[in-house]
């Protein structure tokens, strides 16, 4: 095991690579880059834009041309082609793309993803800072989601075409049909004083009395705060785990181990929860990783806008919106880096839950 453990790890560099390198190259031919926003701004006179650009590079002018200077940026024609010079210095596009790639991937190397274009912070800092959101969000989202449709998803499987199947498959079933951001809606419209009852907040993590709170008060005033959003989450993300589990638990009862082990007089739990439990679970805990990544950097972006979290999703969007490049690589690496991570981890456990599996067999 451990001869593979170092193969999957020595794969994550040329994974990464190959990952950056594209996102590069799509980014790079993307229009409306940092210093096109930036020449758009100046263009209609935009004080915030002049003030970034007279911090970042000692001008505090905007100088026009009468058509002396050619620029290669649409609206750039008629500005001082210093002042675009300056520009393109103060977001690093004064060198060619390929060194720009290369300077990106060895500050990498040494976890420097550098600093925000648009906020006085390092990429570091601001996903350290929304990551206690984010975090709330799928860490409660999975673990309910969890508790919630493996249970459920079993007693589907041994009570199968029965009512309380169809009628919980009915729920499910509508579960997944709503989007999570429509339920959030309709949980504020419902709950959070939008028409009928004024019970949970409708914005934010904590009170802005948080601190002078006690611990027990503390504790209540995150969980008021947080049940909404986890609530919407969970809503539309147990409905594939519920029916992935019921069907993995039907193919496995219906196999002739199981019928071998009730001729043995083992009863209903011990089959159940002895035999089938570590067969079926197997393709359960090939997706925990991918629904992980999902659940705490992407699933939540529209949860955390409507209850106003400020979030990782809710940064990424921004960042591409903005072309913030340096919080978008640098985003985009870590998360990277996280799911490669946890798919490793989750092939470990499949031996766990399994010995029969033997990754070290496995050519390459």
């Amino acid at each position: 095991m451990a001869a593979y453990i170092l193969r999957r790890l020595l794969l994550i560099i040329p994974t990464l690579l190959g990952i950056l390198t594209i996102n590069f190259l799509i980014v790079q031919a993307a229009p409306g880059g940092p210093v096109e926003q930036t020449i758009a701004q100046l263009e209609g006179l935009d004080p915030g834009a002049t003030s970034r650009v007279g911090s970042g590079v000692q001008s505090d002018t905007v100088q026009t041309t009468s058509g002396s200077g050619e620029s290669s940026y649409r609206g750039g024609r008629g500005l001082d082609p210093q002042l675009v010079k300056e520009i393109e210095e103060l977001y690093g596009f004064d060198k060619p793309a390929h060194e720009r790639f290369w300077q990106m991937l060895k500050n990498y190397l040494v976890f420097d993803f550098g600093k925000s274009f648009y906020s006085d912070k390092t990429v570091i800092e601001l996903i350290i800072e929304k990551m206690p959101v984010s975090i709330s969000i799928g860490l409660w989202t999975t673990l309910l989601t969890y508790l919630i449709s493996i249970p459920l998803g079993v007693r589907k499987a041994v009570r199968d075409g029965t009512p309380f199947d169809v009628w919980t498959s009915t729920v499910v079933i509508i579960g997944y049909a709503i989007p999570n951001f429509l339920f959030a809606i309709l949980l504020i419209v419902l709950f959070a004083g939008g028409t009928y009852f004024d019970w949970f907040p409708l914005r934010g993590l904590t009170s802005p009395n948080f601190d002078e709170l006690s611990l027990l008060g503390k504790i209540g005033d995150y969980f008021w705060h947080i049940t909404l959003p986890v609530f919407a989450s969970v809503i539309s993300s147990f409905a594939t785990l519920t029916m992935l589990t019921k069907n993995c638990f039907l193919d496995e009862i219906n196999k002739q181990y199981v019928l071998t082990a009730r001729a043995k007089g083992l009863n209903e739990n011990q089959v159940l929860y002895g035999h089938v439990f570590r067969n079926a679970m197997l393709l359960i805990i090939a997706g925990m990783p991918a629904a992980l990544i999902g659940i705490f950097f992407t699933g939540s972006m529209l949860i955390e806008v409507i209850f106003s979290l400020d979030g990782l999703g809710l940064l990424g969007y921004e960042s591409v919106i903005k072309r913030d490049y340096p919080v978008i690589f640098g985003t985009l690496y870590i998360f990277t880096l996280l799911g490669l991570l946890l798919k490793l981890i989750s092939d470990i456990a499949y031996t766990l839950v399994d010995p029969r599996i033997d990754f070290e067999s496995r050519e390459y």
